[in-house]
């Protein structure tokens, strides 16, 4: 073995170095088609709400993860660990299938279903292009700065990528919307997309601790993430089900009182996470000075329903 080759397998004291990635095995990317003909608007039959809810989730996601490609793209030239390396090229092949399919829905789905989906696409376009650009707003960043923006913003992500870790094993795992009828295809997206979350789920924050992201700043990111997710979900959803006459007399809106009252009424019925279970319980563990990624779900679970994904054979076939 080349001096070089040891030496990068070593750390400081002369011991092995820890690896950087904690992905088991290999991330597969993997192609998927859906044919969103036959889904109707309330793709959970017998609920508006919750239907409306999570098809928000089309409109916030595409703008985000090809923000996370761009992101990752700069990034690589900073790690140093070959495992990590090939983690985030797969990380990116994934999220740019997802933000693909949710692009799909868009257009194939929601559109021909004469929901206007144009207001939400421009604030999550605003956010990603101009907010947490590489020049934010316009305005060049010193050279001194560039990383530390850079680093901060992998930040965001790992946060986000432990709210779409839980989400996606909720899906996993929520026979409530099996037992009511839903769409086979819209919910063979949400769970293809969710088992991915779940697969990959160590990527982003072994990525943001590689490159020197602390403790405290992850504290604080989260401080700002959690929130902003949960704030754009809910006013992306006020504005979908706005257009539907059966919601008219509500004018629902994130500010309104209503909106969140009926998050947690209709969670009770199993169609929807819980907003305290979601929004409070199972975002704590991110703010542990001990979190691991690792813990928050199963790689197993995951693929199960990935080799069985009906949109991925479809797509193979």
């Amino acid at each position: 073995m080349a001096v070089t080759e040891i030496t990068a397998k070593l750390g400081e004291t002369g011991k092995p170095a820890k690896p950087a990635s904690n992905t088991q095995g290999r991330l597969i990317p993997r192609k998927v088609q859906f044919d969103w003909e036959q889904t109707p608007t309330d793709w959970i039959p017998g609920h508006p709400f919750a239907s409306y809810f999570i098809n928000e989730i089309n409109t916030i996601l595409p703008a985000g993860e090809f923000w996370f490609c761009r992101l990752y793209n700069k990034a690589l030239p900073h790690v140093t660990d070959a495992k990590l390396r090939d983690d985030i090229q797969m990380f990116m092949r994934q999220e740019a299938m997802h933000a693909r399919a949710h692009g799909g829905a868009i257009e194939g789905y929601l559109k021909k279903r004469g929901i206007e989906t144009e207001r939400n696409t421009r604030i999550m376009d605003f956010l990603f292009e101009q907010v947490l650009a590489d020049e934010p707003f316009g305005r060049k960043l010193p050279k001194f700065l560039q990383k530390e923006w850079l680093v901060f913003r992998l930040g965001i992500i790992a946060a986000v990528e432990h709210m779409t870790c839980v989400l996606g094993k909720y899906a996993l795992e929520n026979q409530h919307w099996d037992a009511a009828g839903a769409d086979p295809v819209l919910l063979d997206l949400i769970r293809w997309h969710g088992a991915e979350e779940v697969e990959h789920r160590s990527v982003a924050f072994d990525l943001y601790q590689h490159l020197g992201g602390s403790y405290p700043s992850r504290y604080y990111l989260a401080c700002i993430a959690t929130p902003m997710v949960f704030a754009l979900w809910v006013d992306g959803a006020a504005h979908l089900m706005g257009q539907d006459a059966r919601f008219a007399g509500k004018k629902p809106a994130l500010w309104k009182p209503w909106i969140w009252r009926e998050w947690y009424r209709v969670s009770r019925t199993g169609q929807l996470p819980n907003p305290f279970w979601l929004i409070f319980l199972k975002q704590l563990p991110f703010f542990s000075p001990w979190y691991d990624p690792v813990k928050e779900g199963s790689t197993e679970q995951a693929l199960a329903y990935l080799n069985s994904s009906p949109a991925a054979a479809r797509a193979a076939a």
